[in-house]
């Protein structure tokens, strides 16, 4: 076997872990269009140009017919490859989203290693207490009535620890449907801030036959691209996520 020949059938196996990893990673762990938001797309990029860089292009360099030791350095090519691919899956599945949480006045996407085991055990409902596995649960989160937890509220939010962080405060999302109403702006006022959105708000509600009129929305804070939440202007019912910058 050439080594051109070795380099293409270990880029050949590449191809095909990398082509199993992007169909867990944008179908099952960052769907869309979650993925846009995590910054999921440029973590596939890195995790599947080290991949290809570690595994063939080390394969073509080393390859040569009837080399001593040539069964020695694939196996270490090998151990190289696997163990970059298992480090860059658990960056990416500690960064998956796990929450959309509805705050009084946006939508935040929560990532894994955003909220602490601790935190999570305190959740109220069992779908609190776990970190999801297929995409982000749609949830909302009630600011504490008491004076003194605000206040500590307040702190813990500069270290990391704010709202959406703590699912002790954490409720179903229809709980908080005339807060994110009273919130929400007309769809309108985007197409006005944002003008370069309107093909692409155009293009929903022709798609959905929906009227301008009964659609509102709230900003989504995500770790890497912030977006745009639609909701329906009567029930605050989530209808989509479009790639639009909110600010």
């Amino acid at each position: 076997m050439s080594r051109w020949k070795a380099a293409g059938l270990h880029l050949s196996i590449s191809i095909f872990i990398g082509l199993v990893t992007a169909i867990l990673l944008f179908g099952v762990w960052y769907p869309p269009p979650y993925y846009r938001a995590a910054g999921a797309d440029e973590l596939m990029l890195l995790l599947v140009g080290v991949d290809l860089a570690v595994g063939p292009l080390l394969t073509l360099i080393v390859f040569r017919p009837g080399k001593w030791g040539l069964r020695f350095d694939l196996v270490a090519i090998g151990l190289l490859q696997t163990a970059a691919l298992i480090y860059g899956m658990g960056v990416v599945l500690v960064s998956r989203p796990v929450f959309l949480v509805a705050v009084p006045d946006r939508f935040v996407l929560v990532a894994a290693n955003e909220i602490s085991d601790a935190d999570l055990a305190q959740g109220g409902e069992p779908s609190f207490r776990s970190r999801s596995w297929t995409g982000p649960r749609l949830v909302a989160a009630q600011l504490p009535t008491d004076l003194k937890e605000r206040n500590d509220l307040v702190f813990s939010g500069f270290a990391g620890r704010d709202l959406q962080n703590l699912p002790k405060y954490y409720c179903d999302y229809g709980k908080t449907a005339s807060q994110l109403l009273a919130n929400a702006q007309p769809l309108e006022s985007l197409r006005k801030k944002k003008p370069e959105s309107g093909p692409v708000i155009a293009h929903w509600l022709g798609k959905t036959g929906r009227e301008a009129g009964s659609v509102a929305w709230l900003p989504l804070s995500a770790r890497k691209n912030d977006m745009v939440v639609l909701i329906d202007a009567r029930d605050a019912s989530m209808l989509q996520v479009l790639p639009i910058d909110p600010w």
